[in-house]
């Protein structure tokens, strides 16, 4: 855990839209932790470090409650559909050493062969890791692949202590040649004698 997730949250026992609005205005984000069967907890984050900190998948964060330092997961975001702001944070206990399931963003590396395009199938994939040990992502390297080439989850290489709870024969990525490319590449004979043949229909 490094210093930049370590987080001072503020108890709170006042609810409802107005109070959520007077939070947010003080530059504070409304949250709730809860999880491993413990009664939820109501806290206000501080606004703008915990939104940088939410930037990566998963984040994971070193709660302050009150002296008493807690573990939690971000597990959902909600957010103004219009103005992009901050409204709630649910976030869940979590304990050092502790397995999670997740879903991990998938990031391509490298470049398929010349012509060809690299469809991303899996935007994520779900694993099994330890609550500190969280990936930001998972590379998978496309350098060189031709046509047809595709790679599943059970291709993926995971990070060390990390198992995969995915479907093995998930497809993640598939190599194809663009539909305009693949006209333009249209032998000349069979272009030739569709341009004869409209001449012809033109002539008559």
């Amino acid at each position: 855990m490094s210093d930049d997730t370590k987080v001072i949250a503020e108890l709170r026992d006042s609810f409802g839209k107005g109070f959520a609005r007077r939070l947010r205005a003080a530059g504070k984000i409304p949250a709730v932790l809860y999880g491993h069967g413990t009664d939820p907890v109501h806290v206000a984050l501080p606004g703008h470090q915990v939104a940088l900190i939410i930037r990566r998948a998963n984040a994971l964060l070193e709660l302050d409650i009150e002296g008493k330092s807690q573990l939690a997961l971000v597990k959902d975001v909600q957010k103004d559909p219009v103005h992009q702001i901050i409204e709630h944070i649910d976030l869940l206990v979590v304990k050092k050493g502790e397995k999670i399931q997740v879903d991990v963003p998938v990031v391509l590396t490298g470049e398929s062969f010349s012509g060809t395009i690299a469809n991303l199938d899996a935007t994520t994939l779900a694993v099994e890791v330890e609550a500190t040990h969280i990936p930001e992502h998972v590379e998978v390297s496309i350098e060189g692949l031709e046509e047809g080439a595709h790679i599943t989850a059970a291709d993926v290489k995971l990070p060390k202590g990390a198992t995969l709870l995915a479907d093995p024969e998930l497809l993640v990525v598939a190599i194809s040649v663009p539909a305009a490319t693949e006209a333009a590449e249209e032998p000349e004979g069979e272009a030739e004698a569709g341009e004869e043949a409209s001449e012809e229909a033109a002539a008559e």
